[in-house]
């Protein structure tokens, strides 16, 4: 193995004034909203997709395959933008995003959709990673926390507008609009920023000592890894036999995959994408761990809540996107709000308490939600919820930077999307084997069995119930009121695993002197300690000079 010493990363950290700071984050903004309305405009409109498509019993995939994807190719960003620079893979992943919308729109096939939304999902994982990286060069830790929830905020403002979108397309034109519309946005956001971020400057080298600074081994492994475990995980109960030949190896061949990874980041790679020391620092170790938890909980919400109010309660598309907004609305108001209260106060421990044990608490209450249950309770449910979640995402990354070091701030950020990508992938499949299951389990055995089979292959849109009787109808809405359920109570658990790891962390504070800028040097201009930011962190944890 090649010493690390050999090893240098440019320190892309460019400290802007207010100015150019405003036109840089506006840029990140609109990039980002698009981002959001694309990852979740299409959860509102999966029954009629699978309907149209007539792939009904397998439309989850549109959303299990884009955050596969996401999370299989979430490792690279951080190791790519410190080799290649962040303006490159940014602007590469918005154009990436344009081209997999439009190959959307597109599609003829369910496993066509489910192909280009991949594509779709590796894009959006870049454009989240990078964001955050950007934010964090041009703004110092002590004035993050305002501007990444305002970021945050974005994060409700694409909730709510996307499934907005996608109902008014569905209802009024095709779902595919949807897609026609977010690919020049793309493009848009694109220009925006190859016109208005400044370039970092990254040292000129010859292209192959660029290329060999990357780890090529870990870049497979961990993403044939993932894949290949996901894919089974995701159809267990509904499309594949857990004890089938498929399903064993796939497992078995993932499974050794990302022990060979981890062997890789430990022992083989000069610049490894997830270094093994971060899981040293047991405050770090134990937020990576709840973002894993989070993903678990919060990408089933977006995609189960839907389904709940069209399958359980017979809600229309339009209906259904209306009654996310109360936690979109509470999650960017509490994101905005705590991300101020972060940077005038250097405190974020007390926020992410109240926020865990709210979110903890709100979808406990989500075992109440039945057929019957007063939309006005389930909207007051949700927006606490919200509540807790807008206090959660911004600040736990605040937090995790606050925990490491400055040359680690690409590597822990890359770290936490994927962690928390592989999460919502491994939520959004165990979420679909329970409620694809727990629907079954709860159909009364004695219905005629074309009833039975019409319900098991349009396990996440209710059949056509306008010509059964009342009672077999009642049944069947009951089944998808149980199925739901059953979700709920998973997200209990593992809201409530983020709760209890909360006694590993301190507050340590936000103040970095390496990051205070001298208000009497020129605009443009930035001082920082010079040992501090000429130390770049090498592979395997070693600190070389560049």
């Amino acid at each position: 193995m090649a010493s690390a010493d050999a090893i240098g990363i440019h320190d892309q950290t460019n400290l802007l004034p207010k100015r150019e700071l405003v036109i840089v984050f506006v840029a990140l903004a609109f990039g980002l909203l698009v981002t959001f309305i694309d990852q979740n405009s299409i959860a509102i409109a999966l029954p009629t997709i699978g309907r149209e498509l007539d792939c009904t019993s397998t439309v989850e995939w549109a959303g299990t395959s884009s955050l596969i994807a996401n999370t299989a190719f979430q490792v690279l960003y951080g190791r790519f933008s410190d080799i290649f620079g962040r303006k490159v893979i940014i602007i590469a992943c918005l154009l990436l995003l344009a081209v997999g919308d439009l190959l959307c729109g597109f599609a003829q096939t369910g496993p066509q959709l489910y192909a280009f939304r991949g594509i779709a999902g590796m894009a959006n994982g870049g454009i989240m990673a990078l964001s955050m990286m950007i934010v964090s060069d041009v703004v110092t830790l002590e004035e993050r926390g305002k501007y990444q929830g305002i970021i945050g905020s974005c994060v409700g403002l694409g909730n709510t507008i996307g499934p907005f979108i996608a109902a008014g397309f569905t209802q009024h034109t095709s779902w595919r609009d949807t897609f026609y519309l977010l690919c020049p946005l793309s493009v848009l956001a694109a220009a925006v920023l190859f016109f208005r971020l400044p370039p970092q400057n990254m040292p000129k080298e010859d292209f192959r000592v660029t290329v060999a600074k990357v780890d090529w081994a870990g870049i497979i492994l961990a993403s044939g890894g993932t894949v290949l475990l996901l894919i089974p995980v995701s159809g267990i109960g509904s499309q594949f036999h857990p004890d089938s030949p498929m399903v064993i190896s796939m497992l078995t061949l993932g499974g050794f995959f990302l022990v060979a990874f981890i062997f890789n980041e430990w022992k083989v790679a000069k610049l490894p994408m997830i270094p093994l020391r971060l899981f040293k620092n047991a405050p770090l170790a134990a937020m990576l761990v709840q973002n894993f938890l989070i993903g678990i909980v919060w990408y089933p919400v977006l995609y189960f809540i839907p389904v709940y109010y069209q399958s359980a309660r017979q809600l229309s598309l339009m209906t259904s996107a209306a009654l996310l907004l109360p936690i979109v609305i509470g999650l960017t108001i509490s994101s905005t709000s705590s991300g101020f209260y972060i940077s005038r106060m250097n405190r974020y421990g007390e926020v992410i308490w109240t926020g865990f044990f709210l979110w903890t608490l709100m979808a406990g209450l989500h075992l109440l939600f039945g057929r019957d249950t007063p939309i006005a309770t389930i909207t007051f449910i949700l927006f606490l919820e919200g509540m807790g979640v807008g206090c959660v995402f911004q600040p736990i990354l605040i937090a995790a930077q606050a925990h490491s070091t400055k040359s680690d701030r690409a590597v822990v950020i890359s770290a936490r999307n994927f962690i928390r990508s592989l999460g919502g992938a491994v939520g959004l499949a165990i979420s679909s084997a329970i409620f694809s299951n727990s629907l079954q389990s709860h159909l009364p055995p004695h219905l005629p069995r074309p009833v039975l089979d019409a319900v098991h292959k349009s396990t996440f849109a209710t059949p056509n119930l306008t010509k059964l009787d009342s009672a077999t109808h009642d049944h069947i809405l009951d089944a998808y009121a149980s199925a739901s359920r059953s979700v709920f109570i998973m997200w209990v658990a593992g809201i409530g695993g983020c709760l209890m790891l909360m006694v590993f962390i301190k507050d340590k504070g936000l103040q970095r002197k390496e990051e205070r800028v001298d208000t009497n040097i020129e605009v443009g201009e930035t001082t920082t300690d010079t040992d501090e930011k000429n130390t770049i962190s090498g592979g395997n944890g070693a600190n070389i000079k560049v």
